[in-house]
């Protein structure tokens, strides 16, 4: 049984890198994890890169010269490099019977060239489904959709504004399309589904299915993984707890009308220093760690706050000194706050 004989503090006083790398997908196209913990250290958060534009917005024009396009200068990330493409210009294919619908993808290749990809043409028209008859093709794994060009014509002409499409979501791939959030410790054991266990980065929208073999653009991420110490004399310590209470308000006729609200409450633990100088823990004042609460250290379970801060020190007596380490969460952050049990 857990008591406070048998209970461990251990804080992060260390970090260890993982660069870019590409995360799982976690099968819902939203979720994608990379590692198990990321710190939250200012110089140590996770970095996320999905594959797309960064920089340029509609970077398609027509060209005077018959079956190329113009491609205006952008940015992009492909692998978790920021790739410079210069402006340029690139040909294109078009169907090989009169009055046939083709759709040709122009696209950056993950060394940050431009290269076209057709889909297979359709005489019946358009389609949206990639690989089928009149649709896009499935581009090459780390590419990057610039935008589409839909042709009808044999004839060898010049490109009309018409037949490009850049529309980010739809025709375009853009980074930051569409937004994300990241979850630093995960959920543990009061997650949804279990790749919101561990430290994910979750898009607000499946991502499309547009590459090679049906799969989304890669995300990459980077992140540090904390290196825990334990704190040898530790004590008091508090979780972080939602809080709710209940108010009413009296009106005619004998009744009541009540209403609850909830808040979060600040928690905290106490470590006891040798001189308040030297300790490892002073040199982190200020700084937001990740730290883990055993009720029991010779057992697996343990309780993940995020965000902590180490606030103020003051003198005890003439032995040592109590370093007051406090937790912190805005409203937003509450669902990030959990217990989590590792197995």
């Amino acid at each position: 049984m857990a008591n406070a004989e048998n209970a461990k503090i251990q804080i992060e006083l260390g970090q260890e890198l993982t660069t870019y790398t590409a995360a799982t997908d976690s099968g819902d196209h939203q979720i994608y994890n990379a590692g198990t913990l990321w710190s939250g250290k200012s110089g140590f958060e996770p970095s996320v890169r999905p594959n797309g534009m960064v920089s340029g917005r509609n970077v398609l024009s027509s060209a005077s010269t018959s079956d190329q396009v113009n491609v205006a200068a952008f940015t992009a990330y492909s692998k978790g490099s920021l790739k410079t493409v210069t402006a340029t210009n690139s040909t294109f294919s078009r169907p090989t019977t009169g009055g046939a619908s083709k759709v040709v993808s122009v696209t950056m290749a993950s060394d940050g060239s431009i290269a076209t990809v057709a889909g297979p043409e359709n005489a019946a028209g358009f389609a949206s489904t990639r690989g089928s008859d009149g649709g896009p093709a499935l581009i090459p794994t780390n590419s990057v959709e610039v935008g589409q060009l839909r042709v009808t014509s044999s004839t060898s002409a010049a490109l009309a504004t018409s037949e490009i499409y850049q529309v980010p979501g739809q025709h375009t791939e853009r980074y930051d399309y569409p937004t994300w959030d990241e979850y630093n410790v995960g959920f543990g054991v009061q997650a949804d589904t279990p790749a919101e266990e561990t430290a994910h980065a979750k898009f607000a929208s499946a991502l499309p299915q547009i590459h090679s073999n049906s799969i989304t653009k890669q995300v990459y991420i980077q992140y540090y993984t904390p290196v825990f110490s334990d704190l040898s004399r530790a004590m008091d310590f508090v979780p972080i707890e939602e809080s709710y209470s209940v108010s009413s308000t009296q009106i005619y006729g004998g009744r009541s009308v009540g209403s609850s609200s909830k808040s979060l409450n600040q928690g905290s633990h106490t470590a006891m220093l040798s001189d308040g100088v030297s300790d490892a823990i002073v040199q982190q004042k200020g700084e937001t760690l990740t730290r883990k609460f055993f009720p029991d250290q010779n057992q697996t379970p343990y309780i993940l706050p995020e965000n902590l801060k180490v606030r103020s020190l003051r003198l005890n007596d003439l032995y040592y000194r109590l370093c007051k380490i406090r937790d912190y969460a805005s409203p937003e952050d509450v669902l990030r706050l959990r217990r989590k049990r590792h197995y």
